[in-house]
This record gives structure tokens, sequence and C-alpha cells, in this order.
């Protein structure tokens, strides 16, 4: 079979290599399309070493259809469509017995701690694969795994109809989250980035969204103009690595003065860079700060909202590129991030 090998960071190479076998409690599934992640453009320029290697297969966001049933599988059947859920939880941690898997000490995925879906076959265990509907486009269900991540930050920070809402970060999860925080409530929610592109899609796509630019103007200030004063009731910081840019406010110290009292604020960015908050603007109000990783079963979720048609994948979808040609993929994502949001492989036509 062919994949989309890393064979050293910064270069990936479509080459022939081994087919994995159908093994017993396993599934082999054909890959149809992936999509990259930020995760894997961090892996691709090694900053995820040593815990990546080279060569490697990366791809944790990606759908296929079973071609092959091993032996001691039961309830999935050659032909159907799946979403695999990336992530295995070890089971023994504080946090899995108590049944917080996302928060789990031991946590890896596929694709990142071992070979993943940027290839056209795959072999996996049933219990991480989640059945797709005919009817979703494969294009969409590539999407699932970063859609519920949307979903579960939704679930974690306990948003409730007629909440209004701020999300800082216009990009892939940001926008993720916007999809599913739709599901519950119409009301007003402020897109705060510094690219003028990326501010764009949510508008374009839902109504009652209000695009901010942080280098433009400040976006505490507006929030609260718009608001009256109030704040809003939920805040999500989706930025990550933020850029330290004069006069524009560092995101998550931004969330924790946008939000009204006894708000909450969502923090899902991994930036590596202290946040330099004040916490006495917290307590006054007796905010929470709350956190959200990964997911935890809300590929359900996010598949039966597919199914009703009441999310808009579409908005998230820049490109579709043969998968032969992944590093072409890296390289537009890198030299041009606010053109691109999501590139998927199509691993059918290449």
């Amino acid at each position: 079979m062919k994949a989309a090998v890393l064979t050293e960071y910064n270069q990936i190479e479509w080459k022939e290599v081994k087919k994995p076998t159908c093994k017993a409690g396993e599934v082999l599934i054909q890959v149809s399309y992936a999509c990259i992640c930020g995760s894997d453009q961090h892996i691709h320029k090694g900053e995820f070493h040593p815990r990546t290697h080279t060569p490697m297969i990366m791809g944790h966001e990606f759908t296929g259809v079973i071609v092959e049933v091993g032996n001691k599988v039961s309830g999935f059947e050659t032909g159907e469509k799946v979403a695999p859920d990336p992530i295995i939880w070890c089971g023994e941690c504080p946090a899995c017995k108590i049944g917080q898997y996302p928060a789990c000490t031991n946590l890896k995925l596929i694709g990142v701690d071992s070979d993943g879906g940027f290839a056209q076959y795959i072999s996996l265990p049933p219990s991480m694969l989640y059945k797709v509907p005919p009817a979703i486009p494969d294009q969409h269900a590539a999407l699932i795994e970063v859609l519920s991540i949307g979903f579960h930050a939704k679930n974690k920070a306990g948003v409730r109809k007629g909440d209004v809402l701020a999300i800082w970060g216009s990009g892939k999860v940001g926008l993720s989250i916007l999809e599913a925080i739709r599901t519950v409530t119409n009301e007003t929610v402020f897109m705060i980035d510094i690219l003028h592109k990326r501010l764009s899609v949510g508008p374009e796509y839902y109504e009652n969204v209000i695009p901010v630019n942080a280098t433009k103007e400040n976006p505490v200030d507006r929030i609260l103009r718009e608001t009256e004063g109030r704040g809003v009731d939920i805040a999500f910081e989706a930025v990550g690595h933020a850029h330290v840019i004069e006069n524009v406010v560092n995101p998550v110290r931004g969330c924790v003065q946008s939000i009204r009292g006894a708000g909450t604020v969502c923090v899902l960015g991994l930036g590596n860079e202290p946040a330099p908050l004040v916490f006495k603007e917290l307590i006054w109000k007796e905010g929470r700060i709350v956190t959200s990783r990964v997911s935890h079963g809300e590929f359900a979720e996010t598949i039966d909202h597919l199914t009703k048609g009441t999310l808009k994948p579409e908005a998230l979808i820049t490109r579709t590129l043969p998968a032969s040609k992944a590093q072409e993929a890296f390289e537009l994502l890198d030299a041009s991030p606010e053109d691109n949001l999501k590139i998927l492989l199509d691993f059918g036509h290449s």
C-alpha cells in the first residue's frame, strides 16, 4: 500500500509501505479522507520530539470503510463507514479510574504515538470506531474528530440556551466550538482573532456572529460595549500559542476580563507560554476556569448532528488534495495560515 510517510522532520514522502494485516480483534479500514491537524503540523516540524520519531505515519483525523473483519470481532461488517476515535486511555491511572479519560496520565493517540491514518489502510480494534451513516459525505466524516473537540468543550463549559459567548481564536478548534454551541444557543457569539480572513468564516456560515480583530480594537472593550457592560456567559480560549503583540490582551486574561459575574472561562489552547492572569479579576466575579482536552465520547453527539444536518462542516474545509501531495499540503498550511483552515487528504484518488 501507499502512505504519506514522515521520513524526516519537515519531509513527507508518498511511498510504498507494508500493508497491515487484519489481526484477531481488529478490523481493516481502507482510508478515504484524512485531515491535517495543528498537532500534525507540530509533529511535521519535529516539535513533538522525542515523543514522536521518524519515519512515522501521522494522521488521527480520518474516515474510511471496513474491508476486512478479524476473528473475535462482532457488531461490525465489511462495507461500513467508520470514524476512529484516536485516543488510547491507559485505564489504570487515577483519572481513568474515575472515568475522566481525557485527563489520562498516559494518554496516547494513533498517528502520534503509533502509526496513524495517513495511509491507504489501517487496522484498529472496534472499540475505537464509531459507525458513520452513509448519508454523511466522506469529507465531512473526516472532520468528526475535530468537531467532537468542539462538542466536548461545549459540554465541559456547560453551554445553555440563551448564553452569550466569546471564542478567542477563529481557527480550526475555535470554529469547531462555534459549530457545537450553535446546536444549543443562537445568541451573540464574539469571534476574536488577529487574522482577518479567518474572522470572516464564522459570520459567513452563522448568524449573530461578531468578528473582532484584536490588532485593530480591544476585544474586551468591544464585548463590554456590545453587552452594555454585562460581559459574556462563557468565554472559550482556543488560541494556544499566543503571539505577543503590543497592546493586545493575552487571550486567557481577555477571557477572564470579558465574562460576566459568575461566568465561565474554558481553556483549550495548548500554548507553552505563561498566561499573565490577575486572579483578582476572576475572584471579584467568582468566575470559574475549566479546561477541555480532546473529547470524551462526543463522537456520537457529533455524528448525530451531522446526520440531522445541524452542522456546517464545509466551513472548516479550505481545500482537498491527493494524499500523494501531503508534503505540499503541509507547506501550504505553514506558508499561508490565514488562507487555510482544514486541508483534506484524499486517499481514494492518489
